[in-house]
């Protein structure tokens, strides 16, 4: 009963109980007075109800309700779930099959939306690319980082296509001073440009069966672990010896252009010093071939047995010796106040001194996915690491480099 039946009905009672008044009939009225009241009484409890009802409505469930439905002499415990995160979903998704194992509904919706904008995106129908979860993609680069500490001191962007960054041909002259009647001459500043159209990278890593049969956590630290160590030491080492584009009658395949590669391209090698045997003198050299604003930040790369084999026993004209170790500077030492850091890219005996933040840019055109195939008699699965990436170096006076000379014959 809404209120305008509620109304209508109590005003007929009120005409009815009226006339009973009037005609003198106490007892008839009495009844329906009675009547009349238990009518408003009606519908008070009514509207208390539909508030009540509006209230249940309005109020936010609680995190798990459970309802007991009997039915067949069962009782059946339905639980209400938050919703959860979506990035989680996928992660737990992805492992599940990367390891072979079936994947429940959610998860499985999750996992193909997300691939299905991916594939999309790439404008790809590969059935075989997965792409990896971001958190998986940045614990790669994260680790590639720490495993190789020059791919971890570059700058990298993640730009799709290509890229076209703007780089100093001719820093030029510096602003003078002038007065009111003196015209103001042309500077000989250029600019160059640097495309990084992308390189196509890819591991393939072969796990057993076997080796599957881990705990999803296990399994995404260990790949995880993996394909760090096989996709960071192929960046790194092309960013430090890297060959770039091929040309007419270049075998090898494209690849980014790495620093020492464009060192010893350029005429008269200014960057870098030649040396049978390394002295205080040599290092000295090579340090003011950088250009001053590139110093701060710099850091020294040479293979392990280098840096203590040789820059550790370097000594200054007293004897002392230059090398001051020191881990807490991201390196195993100092030299000149610079990081000295363990990179295994970097060529026996030889030493590379720069700012890699600042004198190398690197783009990963297309971020990392995953491809796999089963082998079934064999019994293990191929995974593909597989992304395009590019790097080139911004400006050679950001770096300089020790080449040991190699006796002829």
């Amino acid at each position: 009963m809404n209120f305008k039946e509620y109304l209508e009905k109590r005003n007929t009672l009120l005409a009815e109980a009226e006339n009973l008044l009037n005609e003198g009939k106490l007892d008839e009225f009495e009844a329906k007075e009675k009547e009349i009241k238990d009518l408003d009484e009606k519908y008070d409890a009514i509207a208390k109800a539909q508030a009540n009802m509006k209230a249940l409505k309005e109020q936010v469930p609680s995190e798990k309700i459970k309802n007991l439905i009997e039915s067949e002499d069962k009782k059946v415990d339905i639980t209400v779930q938050p919703r959860k995160d979506e990035k989680e979903v996928y992660l737990n998704a992805w492992a599940k099959n990367m390891m072979g194992l079936n994947l429940n509904d959610e998860e499985e919706n999750v996992f193909n939306q997300v691939n299905a904008k991916f594939m999309n995106a790439m404008q790809t129908t590969s059935q075989h690319a997965v792409l990896i979860p971001e958190t998986v993609r940045e614990g790669i680069w994260r680790e590639a980082g720490e495993l190789y500490p020059i791919l971890g001191d570059v700058r990298m962007t993640f730009v799709p296509g290509d890229l076209t960054i703007l780089k100093e041909e001719n820093s030029g002259s510096d602003a003078e001073w002038y007065d009111e009647n003196t015209e103001v001459t042309d500077g000989d500043f250029a600019l160059g440009v640097l495309n990084l159209t992308g390189c196509e990278l890819a591991k393939n890593i072969p796990i057993s069966w076997k080796l599957r049969k881990m705990s999803i956590p296990e399994f995404i630290a260990y790949i995880q672990t993996l394909l760090a160590e096989k996709v960071g030491a192929a960046m790194a080492k092309a960013i430090v010896s890297g060959l770039g584009k091929p040309g007419a009658g270049d075998t090898f395949k494209p690849q980014p252009r790495g620093i020492v590669t464009t060192l010893q391209a350029e005429s008269g090698t200014p960057q870098i010093v030649a040396f049978d045997d390394l002295s205080y003198d040599l290092l000295a050299q090579a340090m003011g071939k950088i250009k001053s604003a590139y110093k701060s930040g710099a850091s020294i790369y040479a293979k392990s047995e280098t840096i203590w084999n040789v820059l550790a026993t370097l000594k200054d004209g007293e004897g002392r010796p230059l090398f001051i170790p020191d881990v807490t500077s991201g390196g195993v030492g100092r030299i000149f106040g610079i990081p000295v850091k363990e990179e295994d890219s970097v060529a026996v005996n030889d030493i590379l001194i720069g700012n890699v933040a600042r004198g190398y840019a690197m783009n990963v055109n297309e971020n990392m996915t995953i491809y796999t195939e089963d082998h079934v008699k064999q019994r293990y699965t191929d995974y593909m690491a597989y992304a395009i990436v590019d790097g080139d170096v911004i400006t050679t006076k950001a770096f300089a480099y020790l080449k040991k000379n190699i006796p002829a014959g």
